[in-house]
């Protein structure tokens, strides 16, 4: 065994050790399946960025910036992750308010129906479950490479990992590995970028060494390369696709049950409004860094293949061996967090909203939820086992399904008084299958879909449209209005000055955050590349380039708008009522 194997499996054992011994703290199904709802800030923030950040953005992601945009994807504003702010302003603590185990179970609430509870759980199941199998087979991936280890013998590994602590200590468990993984692969993602750049003479080197990469002429350009063997084919091209699904992203980001149902977690309001701002800055930091560490390393090897495996050759080949053990364990652990999250949520919808139990809070159903839980790990080895990776496909098949399925629903099921539990049960239907059958048109290569007719935008048409259709002929019950207006409502608790000035704070350094940002994004990549080129520095601060960076803090203010608007709206008011 070498330092990096050792240092993966040490980190797996602390994980396991740790969950265990949280799950000796659970007594009921509150506790399993929610935690108890006393999770803080740093622990929802913990959970929310390490299950969004997985394999796809350590591998795949960070291979797009060193072979194809590097330029693009550290430049764009971050329009995906305002979803997190949006998201937890009009959704998520609302769905908190709500005191349901699953988002699933909220559906019924909100719509007195139980169908809708059931479709909203079997999209969970399917496209969660897809999400399962890809990182599963991600992180097999990774150790069986590094290990020297046969790959199903890696899988099982994992498997066993990621199951073991999750099975005993549900929730209360994974958010509390959740925010240690979180913690050790921001910390080390940040150490390996400056490792990078030490390599390369810092920063100003490094660029100037892209800025002339031959093999690789339009790497820094914020559209990338382009071309016929290329994904995109103009800057134009890359432009919409990139807006589609930032945008696409930013719904995933709001009320994907993954990301939302973090909420259910929080232990008030304050701190769900906080995490989402914070989540969002945690997460777009962590990228850019990869993103840049990333594309330095052409500096070293502009032909690592596939692309994917670039902070893998990085960390065996350009850091300390201490360090890139450590940074390989933070991929390990970025893949194992939204494993563990993914693994409860299918368990907890399969046991709660599907086959039922959820009424008992005995120690019975304790049993039956672990049951469940344990079946859901058993079929997703099951799957995982039955055919080779298909990581990429996987996650393209399940990141954006919920944008589409649940988009319109969710945020219509807290601003609109007129949308019935048929429209919502449908509405979810349709973006369902409207999303995933092009998907599959487009897999198999019968539809090639322009860029403008995206899958997301096809089911997420289709999920607005038919709620709109099928509301205007179907009525609104009493239960329903009586529901939703009850949860306007907001907890005395949180109606509190100190609370409230502290979310204040947040949002004044989300905003900080965002010009800060940008001001970066300036004087250490627009200006000095667009001086290395040979181009005039004044124009720089109006070119396109110039424009993507101010985004970043238009982006961030407007999360901040929201944010205070929000807590004026639900408790200032009512402190001076």
């Amino acid at each position: 065994m070498n330092i990096f194997t050792i240092t993966i499996f040490v980190s797996i054992l602390v994980y396991i050790g740790i969950g265990n011994y949280a799950g000796r703290k659970v007594k009921n199904l509150d506790d399993y399946v929610v935690a108890g709802r006393n999770g803080s800030t740093l622990m929802i923030v913990g959970t929310l960025v390490a299950s969004f950040l997985s394999t796809n953005t350590f591998l795949a992601e960070s291979g797009m910036a060193y072979g194809v945009n590097a330029g693009g994807w550290i430049l764009l504003p971050p329009i995906a992750y305002a979803g997190y702010v949006y998201g937890a302003v009009f959704f998520g603590r609302y769905l908190r308010r709500s005191r349901a185990l699953t988002v699933a179970e909220f559906f019924g609430r909100r719509f007195n129906d139980h169908r809708v509870r059931l479709v909203a759980a079997a999209t969970v199941i399917v496209g969660i479950g897809c999400y399962l199998v890809a990182v599963t087979q991600g992180a097999a991936l990774i150790l069986s490479e590094l290990a020297g280890l046969e790959y199903r013998s890696a899988l099982l590994i994992v498997w066993f990992s990621y199951t073991s602590f999750t099975l005993y200590s549900g929730s209360r468990g994974v958010v509390i590995t959740d925010t240690l993984m979180f913690l050790l692969f921001a910390s080390v993602t940040l150490f390996a970028l400056f490792s990078i750049l030490d390599t390369h003479d810092g920063w100003m080197t490094a660029l100037g060494g892209l800025a002339n990469l031959e093999a690789k002429p339009d790497l820094l350009e914020w559209y990338g390369q382009l071309g016929p063997d290329k994904e995109w084919q103009s800057p134009a091209d890359f432009l919409v696709w990139y807006l589609i699904v930032a945008f696409a992203w930013s719904f995933v980001t709001a009320i994907s049950p993954w990301q939302s149902s973090r909420y259910l977690l929080a232990k008030n309001e304050h701190v769900v409004l906080r995490s989402a701002c914070l989540a969002a800055i945690c997460v777009i930091s962590i990228q850019t860094l990869l993103y840049v560490g990333a594309a330095v390393v052409n500096l070293s090897n502009p032909d690592i293949v596939p692309f994917e495996k670039v902070m893998i050759w990085a960390s065996t080949n350009l850091m300390p061996p201490l360090l890139g053990a450590l940074v390989l364990a933070g991929v390990v652990a970025a893949a194992l967090s939204s494993a563990t999250t993914f693994l409860s949520i299918v368990g907890f919808n399969l046991s709660n909203d599907i086959l039922g139990r959820s009424k008992d809070a005995s120690q019975s159903a304790l049993g039956y939820s672990r049951l469940m839980m344990f079946a859901t790990s058993i079929i997703a080895l099951i799957v995982s086992l039955s055919f080779e990776p298909q990581i990429f496909w996987l996650t393209y098949f399940a990141g954006t399904l919920f944008a589409s399925a649940w988009g319109p629903v969710a945020l219509m099921s807290i601003w609109s008084s007129r949308i019935t539990a048929p429209a919502a049960m449908w509405g979810i239907i349709a973006g369902f299958f409207g999303n995933v059958i092009p998907k599959l048109l487009s897999l198999a290569g019968v539809v090639d879909w322009p860029v403008y007719l995206n899958p997301i935008l096809i089911g997420a048409a289709f999920s607005l449209v038919t709620v709109l259709t099928v509301s205007r002929f179907t009525q609104v019950t009493d239960e329903e209005r009586d529901y939703r207006e009850s949860l306007f409502v907001a907890p005395r608790d949180d109606v509190d000055p100190r609370k409230i000035a502290g979310t204040l704070r947040i949002a004044y350094l989300t905003g900080g955050f965002g010009l800060l940002s940008a001001a970066l994004l300036m004087s250490l990549f627009v200006l000095p590349y667009r001086e290395l080129k040979g181009e005039s520095v004044i124009g720089g601060w109006f070119s396109i380039e110039a424009v993507f960076a101010y985004g970043w803090a238009l982006v961030f203010a407007v999360c901040t708008y929201l944010l205070i608007y929000g807590a004026r709206r639900s408790y200032v008011r009512r402190l001076k009522q």
